[in-house]
């Protein structure tokens, strides 16, 4: 174990590029008793693994990957190196320097296939993505790269696949859409922490980004990243600390570009989608009892809806006049008042982003006559709907 550990270390060193701030590439070998010299990536995932995964316990996890590992061990006809990149992907630094140059990428070909051959021997179906070959060490950080970047074809579908690098069609399409209904809708919740909402909503909109490049990783991803990012100013202007909002975001970018399967992409973006929702309604729950928390969270979930003060008592399990008094008491507002200024904090981002009307804003957010929503909003904000807008679009 402990000689497999060293392996792995030095695997991590050379995959990352960090080797170069530890020692020279020869003294690393020295020193981790190693006289293999990779000169290329191959990734080895296993097809499907989340949903295999899904409620599995970790020995199950373990013992799937040391099938892995033990056949290949078994029938590699050449040195390498192994590490787990992520949970069921295996990254391979394969050593070709005994293959003539001019067989290496026939070869490695040859060899991907007798990978997926032997690991459907054992059960485990894989996909395979192959950077390309450098000689020198410090540069092996790249063929990591392009073998991640080779298998996008299978960022959406597809299963027992091989990937080369460099094979990638070039696409001219714009990175940007459209700020569509969808895209405002969404940007409108978080202001008002609806995370039911979210996690609808934003589901919604990666299957229509999706389609609408042709299921091109590279826009969707850019697109998908452009609004979690937008996600984000919104829930620091909303009063959220920047500081752990931007920091959280930045990782989960970086993440993000490095993950390369649809599905597993999709729940990382809703669970931090949910998380920065999250924020946001801790702001208008913080500091209250359990029952105003589900008033609260019951009124978020249904602005949009015609909901009366005895619906929110009956909801709570609360008489009307016991549930107004405790409402005032903790919140400082009375339930209408935070109900319309709840409708009206959403209706913001509508104003400032969009060119909807009054009248649609007004429906958008739960009033049903926009008179009586320019009355709220003057109320709360101390200008007309349109004079807002106006406003800001001078800042």
């Amino acid at each position: 174990m402990v000689k497999e550990l060293e392996q792995i270390s030095f695997a991590h060193l050379l995959l990352s590029g960090t080797f170069v701030h530890v020692a020279p590439f020869k003294d690393l070998q020295e020193k981790y008793g190693l006289k293999i010299q990779p000169n290329v990536v191959v990734l080895v995932s296993m097809d499907r693994y989340p949903d295999l995964a899904e409620g599995k316990p970790i020995e199950w996890k373990i013992n799937i990957g040391q099938k892995l590992i033990e056949e290949l061990d078994t029938n590699l006809p050449i040195p390498f190196l192994w590490t787990w990149t992520e949970e069921g992907v295996l990254a391979l630094l394969l050593d070709f320097n005994e293959i003539n140059t001019q067989d290496r990428e026939r070869e490695v070909l040859l060899l991907a296939e007798e990978i997926q051959k032997d690991s459907d021997q054992i059960g485990i179906h894989v996909s395979i993505g192959i950077g390309n070959f450098y000689d020198d060490p410090a540069h092996l950080i790249c063929s990591f790269e392009e073998a991640k970047k080779s298998m996008s074809g299978r960022f959406f579908h597809g299963d027992q696949l091989i990937f080369r690098a460099n094979i990638r069609k070039n696409t001219e399409e714009s990175l940007m859409i459209p700020l569509t209904k969808e895209k405002s809708e969404l940007f409108s919740i978080v202001r008002i922490g609806h995370i039911e909402g979210i996690m609808t909503k934003i589901k919604e909109i990666m299957n229509r980004v999706a389609e609408i490049y042709n299921y091109n990783e590279e826009v969707f991803k850019s697109e998908v990243i452009d609004l979690l990012m937008t996600m984000s100013r919104i829930v620091v202007e909303a009063g959220v600390s920047p500081v752990s909002v931007m920091t959280n975001t930045a990782n989960v970018i970086q993440d993000l570009y490095q993950t390369i399967r649809y599905d597993k992409f999709v729940l990382k973006v809703c669970n931090y989608a949910k998380w920065l929702t999250e924020q946001v309604e801790n702001i208008y729950i913080r500091d209250v009892s359990p029952n105003i928390k589900h008033a609260i969270r019951y009124m978020i979930e249904n602005h949009q809806k015609g909901v009366s003060l005895e619906d929110m008592a009956h909801y709570c399990h609360l008489s009307r006049y016991h549930f107004s008094h405790l409402f005032k008491k903790e919140v400082g507002t009375s339930v209408i008042d935070f109900f319309n200024k709840l409708r009206i904090d959403k209706s913001l981002f509508y104003l400032e982003k969009t060119e909807f009307t009054v009248q649609e804003i007004a429906n958008q957010v739960g009033f049903r006559d926009s008179n009586y929503f320019s009355r709220s909003f003057k109320k709360y904000m101390k200008f007309s709907p349109t004079d807002y807008r106006r406003l800001k679009r001078k800042i």
